[in-house]
């Protein structure tokens, strides 16, 4: 267990004061997707094969003591709240490596590369995490690549790595080259600092991947983002650029459809300008233009990519202004129009603006003062739009029939209620001269073919009541005749 001096509480202030920059030798030109991506899994974690079993113990503690670690995707409340609560790894959605320092410094990670390519720069890179969130030992790591025989292609020291005052993942790392004969590479990370009173860090995404020369793409006459509409056609023209360095370089450009996790060849696109065709289906569609000397061209790992490009089809709203309406005097109605466009914003406009308290809402609350065609057009922050209209008769009262001949002759075979609107939200209900109920209807459609359980009523006068659940318009109630 630590032991941890109140001198902490004197100097933490001085601590967080701490600019946190990348770290170390990092490519300035264009990288390659990972060769290696050590990311530590999601899920269920167990013993780890990078590490040195004579160094560091396994334990399935998210608090592991002084020369243990753990795989972990959290940490919380350990030595008295002496490190920090960590809820997520470097990217949000898996594991990391926790590691107590052991008293005497030595490595504490260990790992074999293979398959890298011959005489190529790479960088390696590894996000670290101070967990100490008060005054201690801090972690200090010397990264090593060396050849098995242990000849040193690269070495950084971090130099202390300081508590910070929240968890902050620092990503650190190193370019090296790789020897012409492509032998396999070590990894080594050395902490140089002894355990016992902090020296507790967090280890997560190491990667190695290919440095070149800066590589650019472009899209003509457009930022490096283009957002159209489902639809549009446009042919829009790729440019990609290679510094001189690469004296025979090999040309590729690739497409992702999963947000740039993965990348795909588009065959035959091995120029400098890619003509895009026209997709019209919506989508974020990625380009990058790929790199590589023609010596190792049949190696994809060896390949440097450009910036990314994004032409972002959007789609076109779904728009329904709802069935036909009926508009009775004096008793506002409102249009429940619903429109869509998978999760994009809309803004709405009806035409013609008029006889509407707010021409701009989904759901407009109209009195015409005629029948009148309205259209609702709802665009997208993209400037996608569609439109969709519907009908609203106006008309001075609800008119209720009182008798209605259910003989199957066509006419006047089932009692309904003319222009009871949906949007009045009635409830229509029949009783027979005993107050047995015989009809009742609440979806905004009335028709009563004089029948209960499909057993044709007896001729005669029955009682109907409407009565109208938002409260818009008073009861109604009368008599209607059925006629056999």
């Amino acid at each position: 267990m630590k032991k941890y001096s109140v001198l902490r509480l004197l100097i933490s202030a001085a601590i967080s004061l701490y600019s946190y920059a990348i770290q170390a030798q990092i490519c300035t030109g264009s990288l390659g997707d990972p060769v290696v991506n050590i990311t530590f899994g999601q899920g269920a974690a167990g013993p780890s094969s990078y590490v040195p079993t004579s160094s560091y113990t396994y334990t399935s503690s998210t608090c592991p003591n002084d020369g243990y670690y753990t795989i972990t995707s959290y940490t919380a409340a350990c030595f008295d709240d002496h490190w920090f609560t960590v809820t997520n790894d470097h990217t949000g959605n898996g594991n990391f490596m926790l590691v107590n320092a052991s008293y005497q410094p030595g490595d504490f990670f260990v790992t074999t590369v293979s398959d890298l390519c011959p005489n190529t720069t790479y960088e390696f890179s590894s996000w670290i995490m101070n967990v100490l969130n008060t005054f201690g030992i801090q972690p200090d790591i010397v990264f090593t690549i060396e050849k098995p025989d242990g000849t040193i292609l690269g070495s950084y020291d971090t130099g202390n790595i300081p508590g910070t005052s929240s968890p902050v993942w620092v990503k650190y790392g190193i370019l090296f080259t790789t020897p012409p004969d492509n032998a396999n590479i070590v990894l080594r990370m050395r902490n140089n600092s002894p355990g016992g009173n902090g020296n507790d860090l967090a280890l997560d995404d190491i990667a190695f991947r290919p440095c070149g020369a800066q590589i650019t793409a472009s899209i003509e006459n457009n930022p490096d983002t283009v957002n159209i509409c489902s639809g549009n056609t446009t042919k829009y023209n790729l440019f990609g650029s290679a510094s001189s360095v690469y004296q025979k370089p090999v040309y590729q450009w690739q497409s992702s459809s999963d947000k740039g996790i993965t990348w795909q060849d588009i065959p035959g696109a091995i120029g400098k300008s890619y003509p895009r065709p026209p997709v019209i289906q919506p989508g974020n569609y990625l380009y990058r233009f790929a790199v590589s000397d023609s010596i190792v061209a049949s190696i994809t790992t060896c390949r440097v990519a450009s910036n990314v490009l994004s032409i972002y089809v959007h789609p076109l709203p779904s728009v329904d202004a709802g069935p036909d309406r009926i508009y009775v005097r004096g008793y506002p109605d409102t249009i429940n129009a619903v429109a869509s466009a998978n999760g994009e914003t809309l803004s709405y406009f009806w035409t013609p603006p008029v006889y509407m308290e707010d021409p701009t809402a989904l759901k407009a609350v109209v009195t015409p003062g005629a029948d009148i065609f309205y259209t609702l057009m709802a665009q997208s922050v993209f400037g996608c739009s569609n439109d969709d209209g519907v009908n609203v008769k106006v008309v001075d009262a609800i008119f209720i029939p009182n008798a209605f001949t259910p003989n199957g002759d066509g006419l006047n075979d089932t009692w309904s209620i003319p222009y009871l609107d949906v949007g009045l939200d009635a409830d229509v209900r029949i009783f027979n001269r005993w107050g047995q109920l015989v009809y009742h209807s609440s979806s905004g459609k009335v028709a009563w073919d004089g029948t209960l359980n499909s057993v044709p009523q007896p001729a005669g006068v029955y009682i109907y009541d409407v009565i109208f659940r938002n409260g818009k318009m008073p009861k109604m109630k009368g008599t209607l005749v059925l006629i056999r």
